[in-house]
């Protein structure tokens, strides 16, 4: 790939160690271990904060950390959730066993809450952040699958960056796909595009009276779906959580088919997911108890996307690995989410195959868990490129699972543990010592309890 064409030259920005492409947990988190490791880091975020779903898409709730028995997801994500509890910013009243020990608890947060704990930790660990700013570019010797430098985009114009090593945390792989690495696309080497929602917070609910009801089960939706109330007749509606006093979040109503590396797809996505955020409030005001004078406030300024681009890496998780409990050598992660893979169309054939997988066919029991491995985050074959979070080399399923917040932090820190690693010992991302890796992950919190070792990271055969 060659660099931009410009008919101008543009400013060349040296001396970072590693760049990250996205903001959200992935790519906070990727930032923040690299810095606290004594690396120069510049973190590109396209929109105006950090946190990406978990703030800008509205998802204000961390998915399941826990098993049961014990937390599995520490290290840096147990910083920001135990400082967010502290503060006050967790949703009134929450139990903290929610994500330190309960088997499949969401907690629930407070999104601005959020933002201000991650741009403190940013600001303490000496990341240096831009935000409103993209990566549309990229400049490699393809020979020695090396990346060069990025260039960026923002109000001040373009910008050529060098830098040592580079992490994708953009969710869409949009970095590694720029630099030619191997990609998969939901739609094109898939059959079928896991849908997108446009989350929404509302206010006005009176959470003793809503608790009556759980909306989950489809009662109420089912017959406002008879009632001809919805657009599209989904029987699919997650519920709202709790988030403040008398406000409430609500991940509802499914944007199927909508391709996320399209932008036609994500402009009609916003407008129709608008369109039925203002359905879902009628809904609400007349099926749900304690809805009456409910009130929508936003939807986010982001939609909620479950699946576009994966890597293909030197190593790719499957289903296989997830329902045999696999513990990898190299794990840099421990897991256990059930197969949250929403259906493909509003169908009740459809709804019940989605139940089958996440109640029955695929959940982990109580104490249970699953091994991420290292080799998940490196594109095959590169030498100073990882990626982080959604767009990392698992099959369908997998994704299903580990494409939630607290996952994708896990493999950010992992991402930019290794990075410095690579920098300060010469290794290549796919040659990289793991046994070392996994004791730095370690020292810095991350719970991996695998008991043998290795020096090389598990790669498909």
């Amino acid at each position: 790939m060659s660099i931009f064409k410009l008919e101008r030259s543009i400013p060349v920005e040296e001396g970072y160690d590693l760049a990250v492409a996205g903001g959200g947990p992935a790519g906070f988190a990727a930032a923040v271990s690299a810095a606290r490791l004594g690396a120069k880091v510049l973190l590109l975020e396209a929109t105006g904060c950090l946190g990406g779903m978990g703030t800008s898409g509205l998802v204000t709730a961390f998915d399941p950390m826990a098993n049961g028995e014990e937390m599995l997801v520490r290290g840096i994500m147990e910083e920001v959730v135990e400082a967010m509890y502290a503060r006050g910013y967790m949703s009134p009243g929450i139990d903290p066993n929610n994500w330190r020990k309960y088997d499949h608890k969401w907690s629930p947060f407070r999104v601005e809450g959020y933002k201000r704990i991650l741009d403190e930790m940013v600001i303490q660990a000496g990341v240096q952040v831009r935000f409103f700013t993209r990566v549309i570019d990229a400049d490699v010797s393809q020979a020695d699958k090396v990346v060069n430098g990025v260039v960026i985009h923002n109000i001040e114009g373009y910008s050529f960056v060098r830098a040592k090593a580079f992490i994708d945390c953009t969710g869409d792989a949009v970095l590694a796909d720029l630099c030619g690495a191997d990609c998969r696309e939901a739609g094109r080497e898939t059959e079928n595009i896991m849908p997108a929602t446009l989350p929404s917070l509302f206010v006005n609910i009176d959470w003793d009276r809503k608790r009556q009801v759980n909306e989950q089960k489809g009662v109420e939706v089912r017959q406002a779906i008879k009632e001809g109330h919805f657009t599209q007749p989904d029987p699919f509606l997650v519920g709202m959580s709790k988030v403040g006093d008398n406000i409430g979040y609500l991940n509802g109503g499914h944007l199927f088919n909508l391709n996320a590396l399209r932008v036609n797809d994500l402009t009609e996505g916003m407008m129709f997911g608008r369109r039925l955020a203002e359905e879902y409030l009628g809904f609400y005001r007349k099926y749900i108890p304690g809805c009456e004078k409910l009130e929508h406030v936003t939807t986010a300024s982001l939609i909620g996307v479950r699946e576009s681009r994966r890597i293909v890496g030197e190593y790719e998780l499957t289903i296989e690995d997830y329902v045999a409990k696999r513990q990898f050598p190299d794990q840099i992660g421990v897991f256990n989410k059930f197969v949250d893979v929403h259906p493909y169309d509003c169908s009740e054939e459809a709804y019940q195959h989605h139940l089958l997988e996440k109640e029955k066919r695929f959940k982990l029991k109580e104490g249970e868990y699953f091994g991420i491995p290292y080799g998940i985050l490196v594109p095959k074959g590169w030498a100073n490129l990882w990626v982080a979070g959604r767009c990392v080399s698992s099959d369908v399923l997998v994704h299903g699972s580990i494409r939630v917040q607290p996952a994708c932090s896990m493999m950010g820190q992992a991402a930019g543990t290794a990075a410095v690693q690579s920098i300060q010992t010469g290794q290549t991302a796919c040659s990289i010592d793991t046994e070392e890796l996994v004791g730095t992950l370690r020292r810095f919190g991350a719970y991996l309890p695998q008991t043998t070792l290795s020096r090389t990271m598990t790669k498909n055969g």
